[in-house]
């Protein structure tokens, strides 16, 4: 994988400006390096557009003096509104080197380019009503809108909404990203993210899903070296049959899609054991039954099929039914002890009884959406970091917490946040989309962890160049432009 961007708490982030203090880096000289990055990072986006900057009185409004002081040496028309006086000395000192106007935020009118330095990481209440306005009303009239570190009303671990926040442009922060920068409902405000250097160690085990780096295939490689997925559906399995093309699109190199039924649609490199006899619904069968039954010299061999020790992979859940049979299929894909992914269906089997794992020798991978997690572990304390991280502990398991903010965690503490995903992607069959790839990605060998979240990426990559009104389909035509960009 490619090295991700570290992901730093509020906590995390003043203990590492601490220790950069500590070995001998000026707390003066930290400021100085942010306002001048921040302060290129905006103009470099805006132009040379005049400014408002709104200063708080922390060390985010001192940055914000530097950024004014940058500006102005580069030629912009600057002005500054606080709330109050700086209250660190690094902060005073930063307004003392401003040699231009103050103005209070209340009387202040606005400017095609708003600056809020007020609070960044340091909010953790509302804002008071009349600066919640004031910041509402200045940068309704601005026409680009930066935010220095978070915008104010953000709090900065666990992505809460704590005042009224105006939707911004950009956000530059320094040394680490911030929680907030990546989980809803915060992430949809801070715009585009730059992050700065400005000589901070950033070291964390919560980082940002980045682009993963995979190899291509070797001259000498056959199929079964590119990985063997086995797709265990049941009675639905046109969810199966999107997971099968999927991990066949992903790059797997031999699937085989295990369902009730045979589909026609599915690829036809992707080999079908089909488990009944017939094809489709009966016509006698009653409405919501298929009218498939088991057929014995099929489901005899269920057990061989899912026993092949080539198996690389093996997802079971998405159309599989919650009928005694289909938990005894799950049963049976479980014993096989093959690396697993577990999606849908699976999961609501499953329920708690995590004592199906224990024999494992590998980590499982868990891949809920809200709903399924809320089902499977209850109400869980902290953000969506915290919870997933919770709950691989609880299973020991890898759990891909699946939404608009994906959150990865593993039970060794490790977790990763992606980068908003394409609204589109709320359309029936994306998931079953994003097991597949997953499958494909654990079968040529990744890490639990490491498969997941480079799946991801991909899943999240396929839908932006897919675009808007894709259907699940669209996402597997598009998985080999995604993957390109990988190797």
């Amino acid at each position: 994988m490619r090295s991700a961007d570290p992901i730093l708490t509020a906590a995390e982030m003043r203990a590492a400006e601490e220790a950069a203090v500590a070995a001998d880096t000026p707390a003066r000289a930290l400021m100085e390096r942010a306002g001048q990055a921040a302060a290129a990072a905006i103009r470099a986006f805006a132009g040379p557009l005049p400014a408002l900057i709104l200063c708080g009185p922390g060390n985010n409004g001192g940055d914000g003096y530097v950024i004014a002081r940058r500006l102005a040496e580069a030629g912009v028309d600057v002005r500054i509104a606080v709330t109050g006086d700086p209250v660190s000395q690094i902060a005073r000192d930063a307004r003392a080197a401003w040699s231009g106007s103050v103005e209070p935020i209340e009387a202040a009118e606005s400017a095609p380019l708003l600056i809020d330095a007020l609070f960044g990481t340091g909010l953790s209440r509302p804002l008071d009503a009349a600066l919640s306005g004031a910041l509402l009303r200045l940068a309704g009239e601005a026409r680009v809108k930066a935010a220095v570190d978070l915008p104010s009303g953000v709090a900065s671990d666990d992505g809460a909404i704590l005042s009224p926040v105006p939707d911004f442009d950009m956000t530059v922060t320094f040394g680490a990203l911030k929680p907030s920068h990546l989980l809803q409902p915060a992430a949809r405000h801070v715009g585009r993210i730059v992050l700065a250097d400005i000589g901070i160690a950033a070291r964390s085990n919560l980082s940002r899903i980045g682009r993963p780096l995979l190899s291509a295939p070797g001259p000498d490689e056959h199929k079964y070296d590119r990985g063997y997925v086995s797709v265990v559906g049941g009675e639905m399995p046109g969810a199966a049959a999107l997971c099968a093309s999927a991990a066949m699109r992903a790059g797997a190199g031999y699937v085989r899609l295990i369902a009730d039924a045979f589909v026609p649609d599915v690829p036809q490199a992707v080999v079908q054991s089909p488990l009944c006899s017939g094809a489709g619904r009966s016509p006698a069968a009653p409405k919501g039954e298929t009218g498939l039954r088991p057929a014995p010299e099929h489901n005899d061999d269920v057990a061989a099929l899912l026993a092949d020790p080539r198996v690389n992979a093996l997802l079971a859940g998405p159309g599989l039914g919650r009928s005694g049979r289909s938990r005894s299929l799950l049963h049976q894909a479980i014993e096989a002890r093959h690396p697993l992914i577990l999606d849908a269906d699976a999961l609501n089997l499953v329920g708690e009884d995590w004592g199906l794992f224990s024999d494992s020798s590998e980590l499982p991978i868990l891949t809920p959406h809200g709903g399924e997690f809320a089902r499977l572990f209850g109400t869980l304390a902290g953000s969506k970091v915290e919870q997933a991280r919770a709950a691989a502990v609880r299973a020991n398991a890898v759990i891909l917490l699946k939404g608009a903010d994906t959150v990865v965690a593993g039970p060794d503490g490790r977790a990763a946040i992606s980068a908003a995903a394409p609204a589109w992607l709320a359309t029936a069959g994306t998931g079953d989309v994003l097991a597949g790839i997953v499958a494909a990605m654990r079968a040529r060998g990744m890490p639990p962890f490491e498969a997941a979240c480079a799946a991801v990426w991909l899943h999240g990559r396929a839908a932006e160049l897919a675009g808007p009104f894709l259907i699940a389909d669209d996402l597997i035509g598009h998985l080999g432009e995604a993957l390109r960009e990988c190797l």
